[in-house]
């Protein structure tokens, strides 16, 4: 059953039906899209399968159920809105052959576990009543595991245990039952309290518990029993309970299991939840307690909850565990010398746990090296926004700082630790001798260009063993060669669909500085046909320039088929403001040119088949300290804004006079923003924002600071107080069910009603069980044609007919 657009009529304009875009935007939406590529720790088989887009309506009407955090689809006890990827098949790397797996008709891979030999696999299937397992070979020759139904809803739930034979996974007890029915009455009313505690995000009031029946809801959805899968034999393992998590010790004799716990709050979602980490044996005993930890519900803003966070096996120990502590309270604000210390304890766990580093900065993530004892980790520095690189030997408690950068310099962004499986499955990073591998973006000035880099983790040297050829986009994906000498990439160009190639390492070269030093042998592995040979014919251009203070910018520029030198065209401008501290990162480039075109969704790149001209990824920064930058967050859109307009007319590709500006979420409180404070726009297209922080106290997006602290700050940056300075046209655009804490939907509706009721042009179109992204097929067609018809009317005939009130 399909619910009715929640729309105003407007000449030109349809009322309360499902419209749909021009034919040529159909064909490009019906183009199969790439597909997705795990590889096997080996890298020799690749498992390939395709996204299932733009599902029916009818699917995002099924029953859902919000639960602390989660949307539930009552159907198959999954999350709602998974779809999955369909058609699987293996690849194999060394000639290309490829063999499709058999699953049950309309069946789709939800999650996807190799064996550490690659010789294994086991995927997670959506089936209509349940999430099913399906184990095979990397022939291709598998099953369905019978009577086995999963519960993917909290954390982990299918990994390989340490003998690589059998599956560790959360099942639903076969004794669970129907679900509870509702009560003809509520059991009481609605009460939330609070009991002096600080000032927590309001990132976490969104579907959250309201009552008794929706916490026995919380219950009966989330409840799992562990279970070891051998063959197609099931075997129940401790007593069932609501487990976040479980994962095996690398010796294979323990298990870390934790555990949600009440009261439950109608607070905060589930990962806010009390619980309780406990180490279990391989049968099931509790064995001991690592930490019983209450509700969170005062966590400082962007902070993180005090006592053990972030438990994990030691990938390179029998058993032993690492986690971290907070040691300011979890608050930024506090000025400590050290902010985090990590923390180890060994099987049996009769010893008390050990420190064996203090970070002086909050620790945000951490990789095992391939020989016993190092541990790499990295810290963040929020003043600076700098990441911090220490290496650590945990066994002979020595560690040293590797290297250090601001997180937003892509320039210099060394990539990741490219790692890889032991043999009882555990992952470390791949290392040879003192070496280990880094694989990154490679942004720079001319665009992105993926690397591959062999690096010393003695003195920081690095050699670059690959780099993305000039001309394409190329990624490493997985070596096939455990010193280094292959691997496979990802290529494609402008001209050249998605493929996969295997890479052969050769001699050192002479070449210019920033090239790869080695000879390189890209071989085809897969290649696909081109699915939507229109968006061929679009040109694209990156245009670099500076805004008013010299911040240097950048777009890339999309013009439509045949475009003529020297035409100047309406114009789309879409951006989303990100934050930096200083303007030499701020204006670095993002993106590639050489990757291979793509439309999807309801994508503001299709006004480039329409003839407009769009300014697609265009910077719009704002710079300044984290705790302060957005006092100067107005001024700092409209400069940037105005420099990018001005740019595009100095280029000759755009009229000035029908310029339209729009954004997504942050990008949408972007597009109101200049709507009301600039005269640069003929109308705009605001998707999924917040319009008034004055609701969102306790912080928005970056800001730290509450209503209370920074008044006028809340004030300035909120649309709906500036209403009667929205004078050119707005489309507003929301879904009803919008997930996001930040971007609920009554931000839409009121600024709505502040424009209209004060005389501005504006229509609302509310998506029927739609969230923050917009996914049904009819949602996205219709999105399409009202955002096409919005600007056909109010930018591209801006010069004809100035618009007038509704």
């Amino acid at each position: 059953m399909f619910l009715p657009l929640l729309t105003l009529t407007l000449s030109g304009f349809a009322g309360t039906t499902w419209q749909t875009p021009p034919d040529e935007i159909r064909a490009v939406l019906d183009a199969p899209s790439a597909p997705r590529s795990w590889v096997s720790p080996d890298g020799e088989s690749v498992l390939q399968a395709t996204r299932v887009r733009y599902p029916p309506l009818v699917d995002l009407v099924a029953a859902m159920e919000p639960l602390a955090g989660v949307r539930v689809d009552t159907r198959n006890n999954s999350h709602h809105g998974w779809y999955g990827y369909k058609d699987p098949r293996i690849v194999a790397a060394g000639d290309g052959d490829t063999v499709t797996l058999a699953l049950p008709e309309g069946g789709r891979v939800l999650g996807v576990e190799w064996s550490a030999d690659g010789d294994r696999l086991a995927l997670q299937v959506r089936l209509e009543d349940h999430i099913g397992l399906w184990v095979g070979g990397a022939d291709g020759v598998g099953a369905m595991v019978p009577d086995l139904a999963l519960n993917p809803l909290l954390g982990s739930t299918v990994a390989w245990l340490p003998d690589q034979e059998r599956l560790l996974v959360k099942r639903i007890p076969a004794e669970r039952g129907a679900a509870p029915a509702a009560p003809a009455i509520p059991d009481g009313p609605i009460i939330r309290s609070g009991d002096g505690d600080s000032a927590t995000s309001t990132y976490e009031a969104r579907d959250v518990l309201t009552s008794a029946h929706d916490e026995r809801l919380f219950e009966h959805y989330m409840i799992s029993e562990i279970a070891v899968v051998d063959g197609q034999t099931v075997t129940a393992v401790g007593a069932a309970g609501l487990h976040a998590g479980v994962s095996a010790s690398p010796n294979g004799q323990h298990l870390l299991v934790q555990t949600l716990q009440g009261p439950w709050s109608h607070r905060h979602a589930w990962w806010r939840f009390g619980r309780v980490i406990a180490v279990w044996s391989i049968d099931g005993e509790p064995e001991h307690v690592v930490a019983d930890l209450p509700l969170a519900d005062a966590v400082p803003i962007h902070g993180v909850r005090e006592g053990p966070r972030s438990i994990y096996w030691r990938a390179t120990a029998p058993a032993s565990l690492l986690w971290i502590e907070a040691l300011d309270g979890g608050d930024w604000s506090t000025e400590v010398p050290h902010r985090d210390r990590l923390m180890t304890q060994r099987a049996p766990f009769s010893r008390e746990p050990t420190e064996v580093f203090r970070a002086e900065h909050r620790v945000d993530g951490w990789w095992w090296g391939g020989k016993r004892g190092t541990l790499l980790v990295r810290q963040y520095e929020r003043t600076r926004r700098w990441r911090h690189y220490w290496l650590l030997d945990v066994d002979r408690e020595r560690s040293r700082a590797l290297f250090d950068l601001s997180r937003n310099d892509r320039y210099a962004d060394p990539g990741y630790p490219v790692m890889r499986a032991l043999d009882n499955g555990e992952w470390v990073m791949r290392q040879v001798g003192d070496d280990v591998f880094y694989a990154g973006g490679g942004a720079s000035p001319t665009g992105d260009r993926p690397f591959l880099d062999r690096r010393s983790l003695r003195d920081g040297s690095t050699e670059r063993l690959f780099r993305s050829d000039p001309e394409r986009y190329e990624r490493f994906i997985g070596f096939t060669d455990p010193r280094g000498g292959g691997f496979l990439v990802a290529g494609e160009a402008p001209e050249d669909p998605p493929g996969i190639y295997r890479a052969a390492v050769g001699a050192k070269i002479s070449a210019e500085a920033g090239e790869p030093q080695r000879e390189i042998d890209l071989t085809v592995v897969t290649k696909a046909e081109d699915p939507a040979p229109a968006l061929r014919e679009i040109e694209r251009r990156l245009v670099t320039y500076e805004r008013e203070d010299g911040v240097p910018l950048s777009f890339t520029l999309y013009l439509p088929p045949d475009y003529e030198e020297g035409t100047a065209l309406p114009t789309v401008v879409y951006a989303y403001p990100l934050e930096f501290s200083d303007a030499e990162t701020a204006g670095q480039v993002r993106g590639s040119l050489k990757t291979f075109s793509s439309f999807r969704g309801p994508s503001h790149l299709f006004f480039a088949l329409q003839g407009y001209a769009v300014l697609h990824n265009t910077r719009m920064p704002v710079i300044g300290d984290p705790d302060t930058m957005y006092d100067t967050f107005v001024e700092q859109l409209v400069s940037g804004a105005d420099a990018a307009v001005a740019e595009a007319v100095k280029l000759g590709v755009t009229d000035p006079e029908r310029v339209g500006v729009m954004g997504h979420s942050h990008g949408g409180l972007m597009t109101v923003t200049l709507l009301a404070h600039s005269d640069t726009f003929s109308a705009g297209i605001a998707r999924s924002g917040a319009y008034n922080h004055t609701i969102r106290p306790f912080g928005f997006q970056n800001e730290r600071r509450t209503l209370w602290a920074a008044k006028a700050n809340y004030i300035n940056i909120s649309p709906v107080m500036h209403a009667p300075d929205i004078d050119e046209p707005l489309l507003i655009i929301h879904g009803e069910k919008d997930q996001n804490p930040g971007t609920i939907p009554f931000q839409s509706e009121r600024l709505f009603e502040a424009v209209r009721g004060t005389g501005g042009t504006v229509r609302l179109l509310m998506l029927p069980h739609e969230g923050h992204g917009y996914r049904a097929r009819e949602s996205v067609e219709h999105v399409l044609w009202e955002q096409l018809t919005w600007f056909d009317t109010h930018v591209r005939g801006a010069a004809d007919s100035p618009p007038s009130g509704e």
